[in-house]
């Protein structure tokens, strides 16, 4: 697989962040805005468990590159 164009997913078992390597600037919104999910010292880098929904989709959707997104799990389920 090609590392420059990962896509990974991570679920807090309600909302699942989806990030696309490919498309992230890198501009660190996320890191900033909600740094108790996005840490780029940590592995995995995404703590999903580290917020509330609310706070990751608010967080998610300031993403400026589009690199991330989410989807709501009983959404993708059905």
């Amino acid at each position: 697989m090609d590392a420059k164009n990962l896509i990974k997913e991570y679920s807090n078992g309600e909302v699942t962040i989806v990030w696309k390597s490919a498309l992230c600037e890198h501009s660190a919104n996320c890191v900033r805005g909600l740094p108790e999910v996005f840490d780029v010292k940590a592995s995995p880098w995404i703590n999903a468990q580290g917020a509330t929904t609310e706070q990751i989709i608010a967080q998610v959707n300031k993403c400026p590159s589009g690199a991330l997104s989410f989807y709501m799990n009983e959404e993708k389920s059905e």
